[in-house]
């Protein structure tokens, strides 16, 4: 959860600032949007399974640099 301390002193466009900050590095949006809709248990597999196949194609293709060197 995300939560800060706003001093007297400290301007409010700041304390957001930081506040926005704390929030994007928690994840707390990405984590609202993923959780917005229910997903179907198969859909969230086929998902997962579709980027570890894009990983790997990407990491056996990418080793030349994606250049041809004759």
């Amino acid at each position: 959860m995300a939560n800060i301390v706003v001093d007297d002193s400290e301007p409010l466009e700041k304390a957001i600032k930081r506040f926005k900050r704390l929030v994007e590095k928690e994840g707390i949006i990405r984590e609202y949007k993923k959780r917005e809709y229910y997903e179907k248990p198969s859909t969230v597999l086929n998902r997962k399974n579709k980027s570890i196949r894009r990983k790997l194609i990407k990491k056996t293709h990418g080793r030349s640099g994606g250049k041809n060197e004759y």
